[in-house]
C-alpha cells in the first residue's frame, strides 16, 4: 500500500517536472531573449500571455525594439493593445520615428490612431517627410479642374498640394479626399473670379495665393505647407458657346411669335373675306327691294312712266361713263 502511494507521488512529481521542463523549454528563448536586451519579461508574463492567446513573441520582440530605442513601454499596454486587435509593431515603429525626428507622440494617442484605422507609421513619416497629393486626383479619372473665367473662357488646372500629417488632429480629422475636393473648389472660385482668363495665364500663382488663404487644412488631419500649379491649359470658349446657344433660342422664339402673328392676318383675313361676302349679300339683297319699291310707288301714284323714262336714261348714262373710265384705266396699263 505504502509502494503505490510512493509511486504515485513519484509519478506527480516526474509529470510536474516534466511540465516545468517543457515551459521553460518553450519560453526560455524568448525570457532569455529579453533579459539579455535588457527588456525583462517574467515566465508568469510569458505564460499569461499564451493563456490569454496573445502572442508572446510579438510582444517580447515589440518591447525590445522598445527598450532598445530608449522608449520606456510596459509589457502590459503591449498586451492591450494586441488584445484590442492593434498592430502594436506598426504602433512601436511608429513611436521610435517620432522619437528620432523630436515628434511628440505618446503611446496612447499611437494606439488611439492606429485602432482608428489609420497606419500610425505612415502618418509619422508624413510628418517628417511631406507628401505631394494631386489635385484632381488621376485615379479618379479626371486630370484638370476646369473652372471658367469671367470673359467665358475655359481654363483647365493642375495642382499639386504638398501636405504633412497633423498626430494631433489625426484621429477623426478628414482624409487626403477633402484637401482635394477644398482645394478644386478653391482653384474653380479663385478662376471664375478673374476679370480675363490672361490674368490667371499671366500669374498663375494668384490661385495658389488665395486657395491658402482660405484655410483649407481646418478639420482635416494635414496641415498644406504649399500648392503649386502644375499646369494650366485654356480650354473651350464657354461664354460665345453660350451665346450661340441663347441666340439660336431667341430667333427660335421670335419664329414661334412671328409664326402666331402670321396665322393670326391669315385668321383675320378670312374674317374679312366673310365679312365682304356677308355685306354683298346684303347689297344684293337691298338690290332685290328696288324693283319692288318702284311697283309700290307704280301702284301708289308716286312715280310715273315718264320718271322711270328718265331714271333708266340715267343710268344708261351712267353705265356708258363707267365703262369709258373703265377703257381709260386699261389703256394705261397696257401702256
Amino acid at each position: 500500500m505504502g509502494a503505490g502511494i510512493t509511486l504515485i507521488i513519484s509519478l506527480v512529481i516526474i509529470g510536474i517536472v516534466l511540465a516545468i521542463i517543457a515551459v521553460v523549454a518553450r519560453f526560455f528563448g524568448l525570457w532569455l531573449r529579453a533579459v539579455l536586451s535588457d527588456a525583462h519579461v517574467g515566465f508568469a508574463s510569458l505564460i499569461g500571455m499564451t493563456l490569454r492567446k496573445v502572442s508572446a513573441g510579438v510582444i517580447v520582440d515589440t518591447r525590445i525594439m522598445a527598450i532598445k530605442a530608449g522608449l520606456p513601454v510596459e509589457t502590459n499596454d503591449l498586451e492591450a493593445h494586441y488584445l484590442a486587435h492593434g498592430n502594436v509593431v506598426r504602433v512601436v515603429q511608429a513611436l521610435i520615428a517620432a522619437n528620432k525626428a523630436n515628434i511628440p507622440l505618446s503611446f496612447a494617442r499611437a494606439c488611439a490612431i492606429d485602432l482608428a484605422g489609420r497606419d500610425v507609421l505612415d502618418a509619422v513619416q508624413t510628418s517628417v517627410n511631406p507628401k505631394v497629393i494631386d489635385t484632381p486626383d488621376p485615379r479618379k479619372g479626371k486630370d484638370t479642374v476646369d473652372a471658367v473665367a469671367m470673359d467665358g473662357i475655359q481654363l483647365k488646372a493642375k495642382a499639386r498640394v504638398t501636405v504633412r500629417a497633423n498626430l494631433e488632429r489625426l484621429v477623426g480629422g478628414a482624409t487626403e479626399e477633402t484637401i482635394i475636393a477644398r482645394v478644386g473648389e478653391g482653384i474653380v472660385t479663385t478662376i471664375g473670379s478673374a476679370e480675363t482668363h490672361k490674368k490667371v495665364l499671366e500669374n498663375p500663382d494668384m490661385i495658389s495665393r488665395k486657395v491658402l488663404e482660405k484655410g483649407l487644412d481646418a478639420g482635416t488631419a494635414f496641415e498644406i505647407l504649399s500648392i503649386d500649379i502644375a499646369d494650366v491649359d485654356v480650354g473651350e470658349n464657354i461664354g460665345a458657346q453660350l451665346q450661340a446657344k441663347q441666340a439660336e433660342a431667341d430667333k427660335q422664339i421670335a419664329q414661334a411669335k412671328a409664326e402666331e402673328r402670321r396665322a393670326m392676318a391669315i385668321a383675320r383675313e378670312q374674317e374679312m373675306r366673310a365679312q365682304v361676302v356677308e355685306m354683298r349679300a346684303k347689297v344684293v339683297e337691298a338690290e332685290a327691294e328696288i324693283p319692288r319699291a318702284m311697283a309700290d310707288a307704280f301702284r301708289s301714284g308716286n312715280l310715273g312712266v315718264m320718271d322711270y323714262y328718265k331714271l333708266r336714261n340715267v343710268q344708261s348714262d351712267t353705265s356708258m361713263r363707267q365703262s369709258i373710265s373703265d377703257m381709260g384705266k386699261t389703256d394705261k396699263k397696257d401702256e
